[in-house]
């Protein structure tokens, strides 16, 4: 056999394993194979999340400029209840793998089910206030009286049954800490095939089912994240992945949930940080009307489509530090950080080219309208134009946070978003009358600075002293 062909062999076999999770043992042997086993279920896990948001968007779009809108509108609202799961998963994947890396496979069976605890109680608070507020929280965020009408449901559904978003994060949260990402992707895959039969059939009407237009696509994706959400648990009570917890383990522990909520805070702070100023862009392209939000809107869910394998690389790379450092081995947790940014940086450095050539073809896939088409293209460009940065600053972020430094990361977001980036935004695009332009080029510019001081930061070597 050839050397290639081996190479080719070696690789689909490597493929193999990844997607199994027949290999769970990171801290030892090739860095460049545990970045491999780990990121390409990660990836892929990532990329299901995103296609949530394409397939939502490829229907709706048939639904007009209105209807793409208030799918817009209600996802800038929605980060801030990912920016809450995100960072307690932050804060799960970090202790969880110290435990793995520890060997302590109850205590990270402890941490699981303390996490499933907070996810609930928080995702009921928000469910209140979706359920009875929807239009006006649509109002607030800029939208016209017609759009309100017409997309409030969508709204009231999807907050209303934010605990499947709380929990789909939660739980597939402690399968990455414990190096189980094959299990978290295949959650995802099965979330997403029945998102993508049960959309049309709720958006336009199937059988005895009506057309209930954009509020079918909330029913559809809660239906499918819920139906997630139960495997999830099946698999944690069987015990089909490393971790396994039963009804006797049901009990809350104040030490446990309070360090997890310690540790979770600043990962829940700095996404706080990063989503609402997303809300705020998003209020500023609401005074440029519908067609431009809506084609802003559209690019940004193609964007996150690449934006969430990034993602997955950079969920990698935090766990293999905060396994690593479980396991007494603050060196490699280091070399494990800059090799999965390189790999980063070179993934993200074609898909920004790819962009850069076919962002009008892209655009036109979800939407003929002409200024939905100019101004989504144009913010494909325009953004995708720092994707090495990006690259470099998501991996660099998470490693701090499998670190269990979340503080880090909320200062240089706290810097980098609400003192830059949003005085920016406004300053180009409305009192410098640069238009959407001006969002644009306040979003690449925030990027590229966190990239840089997330760097400098990083090289000093604090968080490989952080206890968790």
């Amino acid at each position: 056999m050839s050397k290639n062909k081996y190479s080719i062999f070696s690789l689909f076999l490597y493929f193999k394993t990844s997607i199994t999770g027949t290999e769970q043992e990171f801290t030892n042997g090739s860095i460049r194979r545990a970045i491999f086993m780990l990121s390409v279920p990660m990836v892929l896990e990532m990329m299901m999340e995103s296609i949530f948001f394409l397939v939502d968007a490829y229907f709706v779009s048939s639904l007009g400029a209105n209807a793409i809108a208030t799918v817009g509108l209600t996802e800038s609202v929605l980060t801030l209840v990912y920016a809450i799961a995100i960072g307690l998963s932050m804060g799960v994947t970090a202790i969880v793998a110290r435990r793995i890396g520890e060997k302590d496979i109850r205590g990270a069976s402890q941490v699981a089910v303390q996490s499933i605890f907070l996810g609930i109680a928080i995702a009921l608070i928000i469910s209140v206030v979706g359920i009875f507020f929807p239009k006006e929280i649509l109002h607030l965020m800029g939208a016209e009286p017609d759009l309100i009408a017409e997309g409030y449901r969508y709204t009231q559904i999807l907050l209303g049954g934010n605990i499947t978003i709380m929990l789909l994060f939660l739980v597939n949260a402690v399968f990455r800490g414990a190096g189980d990402a094959s299990v978290a992707m295949r959650v995802l895959i099965f979330s997403n095939l029945l998102n993508i039969i049960l959309d049309p059939m709720f958006i336009f009407g199937f059988g005895p089912i009506p057309a209930f237009g954009v509020q079918g696509a909330a029913i559809a994706t809660t239906i499918g994240r819920g139906s997630a959400v139960i495997f999830q648990l099946l698999i944690l009570f069987y015990g089909w992945s490393k971790i396994k917890v039963a009804f006797k383990d049901f009990v809350f522990r104040a030490a446990i949930m309070l360090n997890l909520i310690k540790i979770s805070l600043g990962g829940i702070g700095q996404f706080i940080i990063g989503t609402s100023s997303w809300v705020f862009l998003m209020r500023i392209m609401s005074e440029f009307g519908s067609e431009v939000l809506a084609g802003y809107t559209i690019a940004i869910r193609v964007l996150m489509f690449t934006l969430m394998p990034s993602w997955g690389m950079s969920n990698a790379a935090a766990t293999l530090v905060g396994q690593n450092l479980g396991a007494s081995k603050p060196e490699r947790a280091e070399k494990s950080v800059w090799k999965t940014g390189k790999y980063n940086a070179v993934f993200m450095g074609i898909v920004s080219l790819f962009y850069l050539v076919f962002a009008e073809a892209i655009i036109r896939i979800f939407s003929n309208e002409a200024l939905v088409v100019e101004y989504g293209a144009l913010s494909l460009r325009v953004i995708a134009a720092g994707y090495v940065f990006y690259a470099y600053g998501m991996v660099i972020i998470q490693s701090f946070n499998g670190a269990g430094d979340t503080r880090t990361p909320t200062i240089i977001n706290f810097f980098c978003f609400w003192v830059f980036q949003l005085p920016f935004a406004y300053l180009g695009a409305i009192l410098l009358d640069w238009g959407a332009m001006g969002v644009f080029v306040a979003i690449t510019s925030a990027e590229i600075l966190i990239a840089i001081i997330g760097i400098l930061w990083f090289r000093k070597g604090n968080w490989k002293m952080v206890k968790v």
